[in-house]
């Protein structure tokens, strides 16, 4: 008895690259698989080498791409004539990072004063040195002449 299988079925795929069946289909429905064939009883049976298209998403993804741009790299990979776009896209990417770490760390930075100053209240704060501008919300409310 021959068999129809060559490849993966859904289970199969998610299990090895560790994604769920669930987000097979959202990423056919967003072009990043391309829609597996079906076997004669329905079932999608996909390429051995979907799990390996898997990990390059899941990686992209971890270094801060997002699923439109990594649909875009793997376009851009698909063409006759690939364009060296991962390079100017990582270094981009790296700029939106430091961005990013420069805002948190000056969230960081006036939480950490908010801490030392012992503030206790956006309302009605008593420290000494309180770090946030302080007013009475009572009077923005109108709850208070």
């Amino acid at each position: 008895m021959t068999t129809e299988r060559a490849g993966l079925r859904t289970g199969e795929v998610a299990e090895q690259a560790g994604v769920n069946i669930q987000t097979l289909r959202y990423y056919e429905r967003r072009g990043l698989l391309a829609q597996p064939r079906r076997s004669i009883g329905g079932h999608r049976i996909y390429p051995e080498d979907t799990v390996t298209l898997l990990g390059v998403i899941k990686t992209a993804q971890r270094l801060g791409f997002t699923l439109d741009e990594v649909a875009e790299l793997l376009e851009a990979g698909r063409r006759r004539h690939p364009s060296p776009d991962l390079r100017q896209r990582a270094t981009d990417k790296i700029t939106e990072i430091d961005a990013k770490i420069a805002d948190l760390t000056a969230m960081r930075d006036a939480l950490t004063e908010v801490v030392a100053a012992e503030c206790d209240s956006l309302a009605n704060c008593t420290c000494p040195d309180c770090p946030i501008p302080f007013i009475d919300i009572n009077r923005l409310d109108g709850t208070r002449p």
